[in-house]
């Protein structure tokens, strides 16, 4: 199964008894559709994803970054501590593709760089070419 969606807080490495290492992350994946009505509903799903193969992808997985992840999905349900019912989704991820990354995070990392001036290459050389 494939899902594609933007993470929704910056990754974390936890660390098992047995010292194994899991990323955990969540995705949220939006989507639409129109009612009977003919309004349009806007439907947000959360995932939480853990990630077993490689704990260097924590340094990819950020805040806004568009993922594509393969892999397998399951629910969960428990009782809180005030005692009401929760449910999640899961998502047990075998492969993860970048389709973008987070605009905040470029500014934050390159904060005092500016665009450097660009000159046309076609003015400054002179040649007899014909075309």
């Amino acid at each position: 199964m494939n899902i594609i969606g933007r993470i929704t807080k910056n990754a974390e490495i936890n660390t098992l008894k047995n010292d194994k290492q899991v990323v955990n992350f969540s995705v949220a994946i939006n989507d639409s559709y129109r009612n009977k009505q003919g309004e349009r509903v806007e439907q947000t799903t959360y995932f939480n994803c853990s990630y077993w193969i490689s704990p260097n992808v924590v340094k990819i997985l950020t805040k806004g970054t568009l993922v594509e992840l393969s892999g397998r999905a399951s629910s969960s349900a428990w009782i809180g501590n005030d005692g009401e019912i929760r449910s999640g989704m899961n998502f047990h991820t075998s492969n993860i593709k970048l389709h973008g990354v987070a605009k905040k995070q470029y500014s934050d990392e390159h904060p005092t760089e500016k665009p450097q001036k660009t000159t046309n290459l076609l003015e400054e050389t002179e040649d007899d070419l014909p075309f």
